[in-house]
């Protein structure tokens, strides 16, 4: 193992693990690698660590990454899926007397658990544990018993990935997945993914109440992957998953679904063009080479029954490239493109483009005529030209990351309602559609054929704003600036107080523990969200055919931007699921520089779920000051001593420390950090109103609505 993962496991930052090399001569010598990157022996690590106290850090995902990293059997992972889905259908009980059993015993206790997991899954190649699989197999039990079965499916699927060639394998994020199922009209039966990945859009459509899924995909960690994650969240479900190139070898060639939801690999120029050049499935026109996202277009087409509708996550460049002309005229003719969403950029990888929605349809022997597309422009607000993602709901927030990369939480509720409620009105009566200025556009067949057939919505959405009211408009404009100068004087009142003064020569030095360690010592509680497998399999144990209430979701976003709950409410929960309360500190989970990391709940908080991406901690008020708690849990260099990952950076809660200071002196720097989170929301409403007032001015001017005063010039 490497410095890097026994400092996670020891819950300590790099530079002390350094400080133990030079400082102990019993530290474990280096076991391989070489003189600038070392390997050590975990083991050996683990009982030089137990010697001196460190109880183990690691949270049981990234004990059983490690574990898998370590594992003596060369290969990936994949034959540990399928136990995956075997343990998740066990009580915490059995899984804790499982990970307890002697070596020998624990590997054939779980080849008995695989073996009926097989059944399940006809498609899976046999599997067989060894002896050396031990550890890895004692720790995939602890973490579908801790984390759950699908925070046990990413991490192995991660290092199959890692071990593979495979690139560009990523989930489709969960409020885009949703959208792309909801945009199906009607009820479907059948719905098929034919590059369905982890199976999160057939996921989505499983909760939409879809009772037969079809899956495809050219890795086989991503289909087996699939197939499990699917009979975990959605069991009463026939789960079909197939490992194949869908556009060279169909696994599914007389299927006919109801619905199709795609998210396929785009800029793919080697796809099967010379071979398939016959194909009967291009009856819009052999797509180019460089034109792979047209192929999976009509892929999709052939594989609906007449009338039925596909939605397909697509780069921009589909929409206008001059290679793509001819498909995307044959389209347009047909009929069987029906509407072009475009989604701001950081939707989903690649973050840094906007991708857009094709809604497509099977036209009909018969059928109605199509006579116009619909065109919806998300990243745009009606008649204020704000962003969805920075709009008046709130602030577009980045996720931290390294590399450079950058991760953008939406306001997904905003996204969501532009498109849903603009495709419903137009499915509606596609001729008496009105459309909204600047946000949705219906455009005739017979104008989209032109010479490049460029069916960009940005360009065909804008030509709608000269539509907007100049008198609306004005009022609008004034209203915002009203708000702006009212949130200024706020503004400047809270930041004329001070409430500080200067530490002396030094900064202050104090003692501190981990947020384990408290937690061990009664001090607070971490509590965790249920996994929804074990939600689920609460609810059928209980008997109970559906939820008897629903709650409100606290997602990592709201904290960022100052919100209330505004996940997706949920109903599968039960006595174990932890309630936000009044006075517990919410701690994103993922590391972000964007917004405040940590809060505490107030009444708009109370009584929701928090969500997957968010920690609770419920602090003994006798003992630790809520604010105190969250000031310095959502600290950056605590953030940063507390994070791993390659790219996206997620926090570990236990080892979040914690000054040891007296009630009285916590409650002190509590009113200052409750001082610093009523400053920044101050900041962030009057940026807001800024920013929405100067995109109002400018829209206006630039559409003709506004007319500068005389004194301007």
């Amino acid at each position: 193992m490497t410095a890097a993962e026994i400092s996670r496991i020891a819950g300590v930052t790099r530079a002390t693990v350094s400080n133990w090399r030079r400082r102990h001569d019993d530290f474990p010598a280096p076991s391989g690698g070489t003189d600038s990157s070392p390997l050590y022996d975990l083991e050996e690590v683990r009982a030089w660590l137990a010697s001196r106290g460190h109880v183990s850090a690691a949270n049981p995902s990234e004990e059983l990454r490690t574990t898998l990293r370590l594992r003596a059997r060369s290969g990936g992972a994949s034959d540990l899926l399928l136990l995956v889905l075997a343990a998740a259908s066990s009580s915490a009980e059995e899984l804790t007397a499982a990970a307890r059993l002697p070596d020998p015993d624990l590997v054939t206790h779980a080849q008995r658990d695989v073996a009926t997991a097989a059944n399940a899954v006809p498609s899976a190649d046999a599997v067989h544990f060894e002896a050396d699989d031990a550890a890895v197999l004692r720790a995939l039990y602890a973490c579908v018993r801790d984390d759950g079965g699908q925070a046990a499916l990413g991490v192995l699927a991660e290092r199959e990935l890692e071990d593979s060639a495979a690139s560009g394998a990523y989930r489709t994020p969960e409020p885009l997945a949703d959208l792309l199922a909801a945009l199906i009209p009607g009820s479907t039966a059948r719905v098929l993914d034919p590059a369905c990945g982890s199976g999160t859009l057939l996921e989505a459509a499983a909760r939409r109440g879809v009772r037969e899924l079809y899956g495809q995909d050219s890795l086989p960690v991503q289909a087996l992957r699939s197939a499990v994650s699917l009979m975990l969240t959605a069991p009463e479900a026939e789960v079909t998953v197939r490992a194949a190139d869908s556009l060279r070898a169909d696994a599914f060639p007389d299927l006919l679904a109801d619905a199709v939801l795609c998210n396929p690999p785009y800029g793919v120029r080697d796809w099967g063009h010379d071979e398939l050049a016959y194909d009967p499935r291009w009856a819009y026109g052999v797509p180019a080479r460089a034109e792979s996202e047209l192929a999976w277009v009509q892929h999709a087409l052939a594989h609906l029954t007449p009338g039925g509708h596909a939605a397909l996550l697509l780069p921009p460049a589909a929409a206008g490239r001059a290679s793509g002309r001819r498909v995307r005229a044959e389209l347009v003719r047909s009929g069987a493109l029906r509407a072009v969403i475009a989604l701001p950029a950081g939707a989903s990888v690649p973050l840094h483009v906007g991708l857009q929605v094709w809604v497509l349809q099977r036209p009909e022997p018969g059928g109605p005529e199509h006579k116009s597309v619909l065109f919806v422009d998300t990243a745009v607000d009606t008649v204020t030209g704000t962003t969805a993602a920075a709009g008046r709901g709130g602030t577009a927030v980045t996720a931290w990351t390294r590399g450079g990369s950058r991760s953008a939480s939406l306001d997904w509720e905003g996204i969501t309602a532009h498109a849903l409620g603009a495709w419903r009105a137009f499915a509606e009566n596609p001729d008496a559609f009105e459309g909204a200025p600047g946000v949705a556009h219906a455009v005739g067949v017979v104008d989209l054929l032109d010479d490049l057939v460029d069916l960009t919505p940005a360009r065909l959405v804008r030509a709608s704003r000269t539509e907007i009211d100049p008198t609306k408009l004005s009022a609008e404009v004034d209203a915002t600036r009203q708000d702006l100068v009212k949130a200024a004087k706020s503004l400047a009142r809270v930041a004329g107080r001070e409430n500080w003064s200067a530490a002396g020569a030094g900064a202050r030095e104090w003692r501190t523990a981990t947020a384990s360690d408290l937690s061990r010592g009664g001090a607070l509680t971490l509590l965790r969200p249920v996994p929804d497998s074990v939600r689920t399999r609460a609810q059928a144990a209980s008997g109970e055919s559906g939820p008897p209430e629903t709650r409100a979701v606290l997602t990592g976003s709201d904290i960022a931007t100052g919100s209330g709950p505004t996940g997706e409410p949920m109903g599968l929960y039960d006595d174990t699921t932890p309630v936000i309360a009044v006075g517990d500190v919410l701690v994103r989970a993922v590391a972000s520089t964007d917004g405040p990391m940590a809060r505490v709940a107030g009444e708009q908080d109370a009584g929701a779920l928090p969500g997957p991406q968010v920690h609770l901690f419920r602090p003994d008020p006798k003992r630790l000051d809520a604010w105190f708690l969250a000031g310095f849990l959502g600290a950056e260099e605590n953030i940063a001593g507390a994070s791993t990952g390659s790219t996206i950076l997620t926090v570990s809660p236990g080892r979040l420390r914690v000054p040891l200071l007296p009630l009285e002196e916590q409650r002190r720097y509590g009113e200052a950090f409750r001082h610093v989170h009523a400053l920044r929301a101050e900041s962030r409403r009057a940026t807001r109103l800024a920013e929405e007032t100067a995109r109002l001015l400018a829209g206006g001017l630039t559409g003709g609505q506004l007319l500068p005063s005389p004194g301007d010039g």
